[in-house]
């Protein structure tokens, strides 16, 4: 049996969802948004984020593995934007990747963000918008820039479905509402 749980209710593009609080340090909750297998709320939400996207020029979708993945591609389709994805461990097959690295909030442990090397040329000289599903303390977005920064490609905008936390620091990513943090 599964324990009961606080959740935090949310609504975003026209539907509700009540998000589980998790503790992530000390004193710290965070209302967790996943959407692996919510097709119903990533496809409003790509639907959503394009809308405001409109009118904005850039080349490129780029986000990180792996919960935002479905939104990349949701928001490929509404835009007709392709998409990149930056993974999280090296394959072989990757090639000469670039890399960077990060630290997110749900993990809490150092990570690298590798661009696959069949991916450098389509970056290169690319206006580019970074996609999450939620912005909280910025740190994969920064390993995202990194890694465009290298790519020689041009972050034009930065989207996600919530931003998390000092809601000031978020004031120039485009996105569908902002989440509290939790703190006792």
């Amino acid at each position: 049996m599964t324990p009961s749980r606080e959740t935090y209710p949310v609504d975003v593009a026209g539907l509700h969802r009540d998000l589980p609080l998790f503790e992530v340090a000390p004193g710290v909750r965070i209302a967790v948004l996943n959407i692996l297998g919510d097709t119903e709320l990533v496809q409003a939400c790509a639907r959503e984020l394009a809308k405001k996207l409109e009118g904005h020029t850039y080349d490129i979708l780029v986000t990180a593995e792996a919960k935002s993945i479905p939104l990349a591609y949701a928001l490929s389709v509404e835009t007709q934007k392709p998409y990149v994805v930056l993974r999280k461990s090296y394959k072989p097959y990757m090639g000469e990747a670039i890399s960077a690295e990060t630290l997110s909030i749900t993990t809490g442990q150092p990570q690298t963000l590798y661009l696959d090397e069949k991916d450098r040329e389509m970056i290169k000289g690319k206006k580019v918008v970074l996609v999450d599903d939620v912005i909280s303390t910025g740190s994969t977005l920064q390993g995202m820039r990194l890694v465009m920064e290298k790519a020689g490609a041009e972050v034009v905008m930065e989207a996600s479905i919530f931003t998390e936390g000092e809601r000031a620091q978020w004031r120039h990513i485009i996105s569908l509402g902002h989440l509290p943090l939790f703190t006792q």
